[in-house]
């Protein structure tokens, strides 16, 4: 029985999240169903992690078991050519018997992005949050820093969670600016239920200077979601790359959506305060 990983992209604006749903058009019933086709007998993937309806992906991890000796790069041109237009196959390959694309992963890497445009392009409403604002990102940052590390992330749980633990490690966390986008990218060991939204929610008054970074600190200690901001809008997420060790090196994922092919690290445009 062979192991193959694949590495999808999609837009996520027409799909209801990434698990099955009955009678709902979700990315893990497509991926199946391409591949029951193709393959054809029963498939069932793992991914690294769930996508909320609207999120995004760049580098969306999966695995999954065959008997089928089609070549991993035959594998990936039939299911690009059987694909809707808002997915796609990205990379394929077999790998070892124990690869599991959710328990093995080391790190996961999101980035969210705000659009402070005084009027949104309507080709952009699909893939950021709009907020007509300017924001201070040297604030936001430095509330940022005080997220790095190992923490307990209840005040940045979504409600109807089930977890063992709510401890989290943050590894990375930047925040910088481009023309009118912001960006928050985020890196750690993985994340909670709406955690990146409702931390992106939380830093959002620090830019607008209605709460101070320090104020961060204090949510992040009371685990209490009630204290923590709102839940930003699932648009302006995308998952952007999942780290492996030796049995399945990250992929660094080409930013081909709109949103995110200006912004580069450590730059600070005319959409925040420097």
């Amino acid at each position: 029985m062979r192991n193959l990983k694949i590495i999808l992209a999609y837009d996520g604006s027409a799909f209801h999240g990434w698990q099955f749903q009955t009678a709902t058009r979700t990315v893990q019933d497509t991926v199946e169903k391409s591949l029951q086709d193709i393959l054809g007998h029963e498939v069932r993937v793992t991914a690294s992690g769930r996508t909320d309806a609207g999120v995004h992906a760049l580098g969306q991890v999966i695995n999954f078991r065959t008997r089928s000796n089609i070549p991993a790069e035959g594998l990936l041109r039939a299911l690009n050519a059987v694909f809707p237009p808002d997915l796609s196959a990205c990379e394929a390959r077999e790998v070892s018997p124990d690869f599991h694309a959710r328990y093995l992963a080391l790190s996961k890497k999101y980035v969210y992005v705000i659009d402070t445009s005084a009027i949104l392009s309507p080709f952009l409403s699909r893939y950021v949050m709009h907020l007509p604002d300017e924001l201070d990102i040297r604030a936001m940052g430095q509330a940022a820093r005080e997220l790095k590390g190992q923490h307990d992330f209840s005040s940045f749980m979504g409600s109807g969670s089930s977890v063992k633990t709510t401890v989290r490690e943050i590894f990375d966390f930047e925040i910088f600016g481009k023309g009118s986008r912001v960006f928050f990218c985020i890196r750690g060991s993985g994340f909670l239920r709406h955690m990146v939204r409702n931390i992106v929610g939380t830093l959002i008054p620090v830019g607008l200077e209605a709460m101070a970074p320090r104020d961060v600190v204090r949510i992040l200690a009371l685990r209490d979601r009630t204290q923590a901001g709102p839940t930003a809008p699932p648009q302006g997420l995308y998952l952007v790359e999942v780290e492996y060790g030796e049995g399945g090196a990250r992929r660094k994922s080409d930013a081909f959506s709109p949103c995110l092919q200006d912004g580069q690290p450590g730059a600070t445009g005319t959409g925040g305060k420097k």
